[in-house]
């Protein structure tokens, strides 16, 4: 046999060492007083970042709360908290002071843990920072097996951790999820600052930290699954009227909307209009046996729905934001503007490129069309001031700014130049 590898071997990726355990062992739940008191002692004696992740029981219960907190710290190992038992974890936040915190998506889990009473003083985030290195994946598992060389399963992902008592490998795969998250972030710092964006790094992380939470849509029921397909304001006003004794009733019992009743057959309603119970029930979506049996709960809401006077009607469209329309229709409306985002969308692509970085996060496409929409005229100190209201972050601005003036001034030339030939 030959002491030299064929070239095809040679060039083949080593497979990844699966990590299927903590080094220390899966501590035990924390989930009485005392033991979250031993764990924040511990906390308060450990060195150096924590690594903290949230799972939370999306697609089973309402809302988004944390069940299970994980954290941990170098001297202090790793702490698997169950939140819905210690609501409270701010005995903890005091303890640690002003450490970073290391999280991967931090934007998921920070308001969790804000609902929890944590509010870290500073912030890591691994997925960002893989994103501003601009390595095409960025999930947990991809960084780590590419950092690491450790395959990292993540099967447990969407499970309702709701559930009590938790299976022990939920809690196998909860607690790696943030046992080599400290080595990762080292490594990640070391690539930023060698790469020359550590600093923007660190605006971003700065920015998730302080992020407040979104605000909330004036009309969510529009989000129903499948209502775009619904013209009429009768159909509307049943897909609203059913939306809303959903909620109320999810919320109750603290169930996921989906699963109390499915969009599938509030759309098929909204559809159907049915005059009467019996004619709901002929509905295909309507038949299912939980559904069917259900039906009563909801039939109050359609005939509500039914029978609401025109002038109560929801409108066709839901309430405009305070953005511009989509481009489509900008060369009618505003062929300035149209003009300024031809221009900039393959600059911001060429930008994009050259730094390494995906163009969303370079800047958002929003702030790119409103700066294009907004524009009135001046140079790169006006289309500061219209990104900066816009969220976007120093290092953002010092590169997109000169691009965006040059462009505009570009547009603004070849418009003039079109009115003299005109």
């Amino acid at each position: 046999m030959s002491a030299e590898a064929p070239a095809e071997e040679a060039d083949q990726a080593p497979v990844p060492v699966p990590l299927t355990e903590p080094a220390g062992g899966v501590p035990p739940v924390i989930d009485t007083p005392e033991a979250l008191a031993e764990a924040v002692a511990a906390f308060a004696n450990g060195t150096g970042p924590i690594a903290a992740d949230a799972e939370r029981a999306s697609g089973f219960r309402y809302g988004q709360a944390t069940y299970l907190a994980q954290f941990k710290r170098a001297g202090a190992g790793i702490a698997l908290i169950d939140t819905a038992a210690l609501p409270d974890l701010s005995s903890l936040q005091q303890a640690v002071g002003d450490a970073e915190f290391v999280f991967h998506a931090a934007s998921q889990d920070l308001p969790g843990m804000r609902e929890l009473g944590m509010a870290p003083a500073a912030v890591f985030d691994t997925e960002l920072a893989a994103r501003l290195l601009g390595w095409p994946k960025v999930g947990l598992a991809a960084v780590v097996e590419r950092v690491l060389g450790l395959a990292l399963a993540k099967e447990h992902s969407a499970q309702d951790w709701s559930t009590r008592p938790l299976p022990h490998d939920w809690l196998v795969y909860a607690a790696l999820d943030v046992e080599v998250l400290i080595e990762i972030r080292d490594h990640l710092e070391a690539e930023l600052a060698a790469a020359s964006k550590l600093e923007w790094a660190r605006q971003e992380f700065e920015a998730a930290r302080v992020a407040g939470p979104p605000a909330p849509r004036p009309e969510p029921w529009r989000r129903t699954s499948g209502s775009h397909q619904v013209r009429d304001q009768r159909g509307l006003a049943i897909v609203r009227e059913l939306w809303l004794s959903r909620d109320r009733e999810a919320q109750r019992r603290d169930i996921s909307p989906g699963r109390v009743l499915r969009d599938a057959a509030i759309v098929a309603a909204a559809h159907a209009k049915p005059a009467t119970y019996a004619a709901l029930l002929e509905l295909p979506e309507w038949r299912s046996r939980g559904t069917k049996k259900a039906a009563p709960r909801w039939w109050p809401a359609i005939e509500t729905a039914m029978t609401l006077p025109t002038e109560k009607l929801p409108a066709r469209r839901g309430p405009k934001g305070d953005g511009p329309p989509p481009p489509r229709a900008w060369n009618d409306k505003r062929p300035d503007a149209a003009a300024r985002l031809q221009l900039v969308k393959p600059r911001i692509a060429d930008l994009s490129e050259k730094h390494g970085i995906p163009a969303e996060n370079l800047l958002q496409p929003d702030a790119v069309r409103r700066a294009c929409w907004e524009h009135r005229g001046g140079g790169q100190p006006e289309i500061r001031d219209l990104l900066a209201s816009r969220g976007a972050r120093e290092w953002q601005m010092d590169l997109v700014a000169p691009v965006l003036a040059e462009a505009f001034l570009e547009a603004a030339a070849q418009s003039a130049a079109d009115d003299a030939e005109g």
